[in-house]
């Protein structure tokens, strides 16, 4: 693409808050997905979770994820997985090539 800036790269600093819907509070987004799969209950999740990452550590993700006070029956529709990498799991080539299978098996399994 050969795209060039000079601009600073900002992560996890104050300069890229606050978030539009956190109104000063960490961002939760927990309702309106479980808001979401109670309206179609077709909805299948899929969770990717890094075991190094340090924005999003995955044992957040899970407590969020059981704690959203999803209905039982719906539940089975998230599925987790996880990767011996970081946030990006993409970059270390393992995890990059489970990830691919991991999601043809999850969209063979969603289309059928």
């Amino acid at each position: 693409m050969k795209y060039d800036n000079d601009l600073p790269y900002e992560i996890l600093t104050g300069r890229v808050r606050p978030w539009s819907n956190s109104r000063d509070k960490y961002l939760n987004v927990a309702e309106t997905l479980r808001d979401a799969m109670v309206k179609n209950p077709y909805l299948k999740v899929w969770i990717c979770n890094g075991y190094y990452d340090m924005a999003t550590p995955y044992f957040a993700t899970d407590y969020v994820i059981h704690h959203m006070f999803l209905p039982k029956e719906l539940q089975k529709n998230i599925s987790f997985t996880y990767y011996e990498a970081g946030h990006m799991m993409y970059i270390h080539r393992q995890s990059l090539l489970q990830l691919r299978k991991d999601y043809v098996d999850f969209m063979n399994n969603v289309l059928r």
